[in-house]
């Protein structure tokens, strides 16, 4: 039965999380991008989170239940260090992987603005706002990294820009150096 519950309950909780209003934000612009792996990246933290707490919660009563207590120190070092793995690695490296995934990015044209609604450490949405020329392209391409905006490194997928345009100019593609064709015709 307790399983179960701790289940539905993370079920109830997950979806309670990820179902947000309606994302027009006039203040943030016009929304040049959604990711399309939120609900997941969501998901799979807050399932991580939830095993986390609950490792803890268990492992007195394990602990006491199985004995090893009283065995001895190599075995009781190798236990704690299985359980701290599962419980503090995993969702540390969870959030250090996914903390740059773009949820949202919306843009102001007029003051060639970005904000990017990315998921903090307590799963809450965080805004930051920058300038396109706060846009810094890694030289060798990263796993987890499209663009720095300042120093956060920052995580979308090109193909789910409704509009390239809206793409090419986040990266600067749009005034590169290289010649234009209006260069060409002279």
């Amino acid at each position: 039965g307790f399983i179960f519950q701790v289940a539905s309950f993370q079920g109830v909780a997950v979806r309670s999380l990820s179902t947000s209003s309606p994302h027009d934000h006039p203040e943030h612009g016009r929304l040049v991008y959604k990711g399309n792996l939120a609900k997941a990246v969501l998901g799979v933290k807050f399932f991580s989170y939830s095993t986390s707490i609950f490792n803890l919660f268990m492992m007195p009563y394990i602990m006491l239940k199985s004995g090893i207590g009283v065995e001895s120190l190599l075995v009781q070092a190798a236990f704690y260090g299985l359980v701290g793995i599962f419980t503090f690695v995993t969702p540390v490296t969870l959030h250090i992987l996914t903390k740059g995934y773009v949820i949202r990015l919306y843009y102001k044209d007029e003051v060639d603005t970005y904000t990017a609604i990315t998921y903090n450490a307590i799963l809450a949405e965080k805004v930051t706002v920058f300038h396109q020329k706060d846009v810094k392209i890694p030289d060798i391409t990263k796993m987890f990294t499209t663009f720095y905006a300042k120093t956060k490194s920052m995580l979308v997928n090109p193909t789910l820009f409704p509009n390239p345009q809206d793409y090419n100019h986040l990266m600067g593609y749009d005034k590169s150096s290289f010649f234009k064709f209006e260069d060409l015709e002279e």
